[in-house]
């Protein structure tokens, strides 16, 4: 396992019904590919030695010595190869017959896992028992004594080790399935072996229960499922193979094939782990007690060719439209709720907000506008004010002006100049030293207006700054740091854009569109330095900081996923190949790691704002983090890096 991640292989091999030796040789050189593209583990279908769809034929003694015969051969093609696999066959035990699942690795039979539910709607009940039927904890296999039971989790030996579980066809279909069992126990990787026939809209509810597992579990899920080869006297096999992770598909097959088949991604074990740690996931079973087996890697697996899995690049921003447009209203609907339960709480029927002509003022204003409009207040309600300063520019200054003009708030423009010229005589500061207190000067001086118009009128100032410039300080404390609400406070700078665009497609007219528009074109600035001769931003925040784009990839995978300095080079370097060098990429990562620290100080002190997604840096339970906490172990990590990217 290679940065927390393992690879994992779903297989369904061509079959005969009964035909034990040609369901062998089959296996086998899907174990052998397997092995070629550094699968840790493959799981094949239910019974795929013998073929689910034998009938009474799972009675005779021919078939069952035939398929013990076979798992030997199995368990001898896996000698020196550290693969998991976990085959299907029907196993007699104590004089009962079992549907089982046998895992295999170098040479070995690991463990037996019969089959928890026999399904009421199928033939199942005619031949095999339930596995509580079971009397012994072990079984004779090739003069091996092997553990067998429903209660088995498998373990590697080894820190941080990958541990999973067996669930067998519709075990995952019953009230309790025994992967939450095993999960609750430390499983973070489910294998279904099955055979489920094809129906119309089956495959749908099939997939909808396996996300609902995974999600459910916080774990993986990797089934395999019988093809076309079975039987189709009544009913048609066809197939399915899907590797899911917390509730998304990471890779699924297409179905009704006969040949071999299989899917291969990789697991990330670390986040599941990480995510598990974060929601406290409890380990008590409710009195179920479990074996566990424990299997050794010989060496680490390297992930040959790279991942073989998506890394989003940008892990914030829905990739289909129509889902990225739900989201963007949804988004925009809980920040119009947040600011409009303020609004009647305090009964304000007033807000004050700041309009810079950068992208987070303006949906901040967008908010408050569908605030109005939900409480049927006037949207001259909103005191709109720009305050032009030393870095204006022309561009920010109109936008700013023809949106509140077009949006219907009150416009007031007070320029800072001349404020902030006489503070700088009063506090002994050279003007032409454009220095943070040359800076500060400016976003103080705006906050001081706002907050004291906003008393003047008794109305609540706004809060603009957003998620990503909170991870990374990029704001003034208290200046653009404080507002009354803080609106944007959840909401990470790279999906702004496309809410702003949202909000233009669907609820504003042609004039509004086009200021929208240029106002997402617009360089990310503050706009606290001169300009140039003629008159464009200089002072563009991404030359200085790093492009969002990055920085957002890095709170993502930090907060939400847990990634190390080590494994978020090497998923950037997958992410923005061809984009950004390794040498940018652990600059930039260096950079975030160094203000992520020394600025918790801002954020233990923020103004209240809503939560929209799943990270949130609020100090009132979403992340807590002492202010003089040491930064030092991570760039330790950073420094010392030396990877290739495969």
């Amino acid at each position: 396992m290679e940065y927390g991640y393992a690879r994992v292989a779903s297989a369904s091999p061509e079959l005969r019904v009964a035909d034990v030796n040609f369901n062998t040789v089959k296996i086998i050189e899907l174990i052998e590919y397997a092995k070629n593209v550094s699968a840790e583990f493959v799981v094949f279908p239910e019974l795929c030695i013998t073929g689910y769809s034998c009938g009474d034929l799972f009675h005779d003694p021919v078939l069952l010595e035939g398929a013990k015969k076979s798992l030997l051969k199995i368990s001898d093609a896996t000698k020196a190869s550290n693969t998991v696999v976990i085959v299907g066959l029907p196993l007699e035990a104590g004089g009962r017959l079992f549907n089982c699942a046998a895992v295999i690795q170098n040479g070995k039979i690991l463990g037996i896992v019969p089959k928890t539910y026999t399904a009421g709607y199928s033939p199942d009940r005619r031949w095999f028992c339930k596995a509580d039927e079971l009397g012994a904890k072990e079984i004779l296999i090739g003069g091996n004594l092997v553990s067998i039971g429903r209660d088995l989790i498998f373990s590697s030996i080894e820190e941080n080790s990958v541990v999973f579980g067996i669930e067998m066809g519709n075990d995952a279909w019953g009230p309790f399935p025994p992967g939450s069992y095993l999960c609750q126990n430390g499983a973070v990787i489910i294998f279904n072996l099955s055979a489920d026939f094809e129906i119309v809209g089956e495959a749908d509810k099939r997939k909808s229960l396996i996300l609902a597992q995974s999600l459910r579990n916080t774990s993986a899920y990797v089934y395999a499922s019988a093809n076309c080869g079975e039987s189709s006297t009544d009913l048609i096999h066809g197939g399915h193979l899907i590797i899911a992770e917390n509730g998304h598909i990471l890779k699924e097959s297409d179905r009704f094939y006969f040949h071999n088949h299989m899917i291969v991604s990789d697991i990330d074990v670390d986040k599941l782990r990480y995510r598990r740690l974060k929601k406290g996931l409890s380990e008590d079973a409710g009195g179920i007690s479990v074996r566990t087996v424990y299997f050794n890697w010989s060496k680490e697996t390297k992930l040959k060719n790279g991942l073989i899995r998506k890394v989003d690049r940008y892990p914030f921003i829905p990739e289909k439209k129509e889902l990225r447009d739900e989201r963007c209203q949804e988004i925009l609907s809980i920040q119009t709720s947040g600011l409009e339960k303020r609004m009647r709480h305090t009964r304000s029927e007033k807000l004050v907000i700041g309009i810079s002509g950068g992208l987070d003022s303006t949906l901040a204003f967008l908010v408050a506008i569908r605030a109005m409009e939900n409480l049927n207040l006037p949207k001259d309600n909103i005191i709109a004010v720009t305050m032009p300063g030393f870095g204006t520019t022309s561009r920010t200054y109109d936008n700013s002006v023809y949106l509140i003009e077009k949006l219907g708030a009150s416009l007031r423009v007070i320029d800072i100049t001349g404020a902030c010229l006489l503070h700088f005589e009063d506090i002994g500061h050279d003007r032409d030293v454009y220095d943070v207190t040359y800076e500060n000067v400016q976003a103080r001086e705006r906050t001081q207006i706002l907050m004291d118009i906003a008393n003047k009128h008794g109305a609540l100032v706004v809060g603009t700054g957003d998620l990503s410039e909170l991870a990374l300080g990029w704001c003034t404390y208290n200046g653009d740091h404080m507002s009354m609400y803080a609106v944007n406070s959840g909401v990470p700078k790279t999906l702004i854009p496309h809410i702003i665009r949202w909000y233009a497609d669907n609820e504003s007219d042609e004039e509004v569109r086009k200021i929208l528009y240029d106002i997402i074109d617009t360089p990310i600035s503050p706009e606290l330095l001169p300009p140039s001769d003629s008159n464009e931003i200089l002072q563009k925040t991404e030359d200085i900081i790093g492009p969002y784009e990055v920085h957002d990839f890095f709170l993502y995978n930090i907060l939400r996923c847990g990634a190390g300095p080590k494994k978020l080079i090497f998923t950037a370097k997958t992410a923005f190949k061809d984009v950004y060098s390794e040498t940018q990429l652990k600059k930039w990562l260096s950079i975030f790691y160094k203000r992520f620290f020394s600025q918790q100080f801002k954020r233990s002190c923020l103004p209240d704002g809503p939560t929209v997604g799943t990270i949130n840096l609020s100090p009132r339970g979403a992340w807590t983090m002492p202010s003089d906490a040491s930064v030092n172990l991570w760039l330790n990590e950073l420094e010392e890096l030396s990877i290739q990217l495969y």
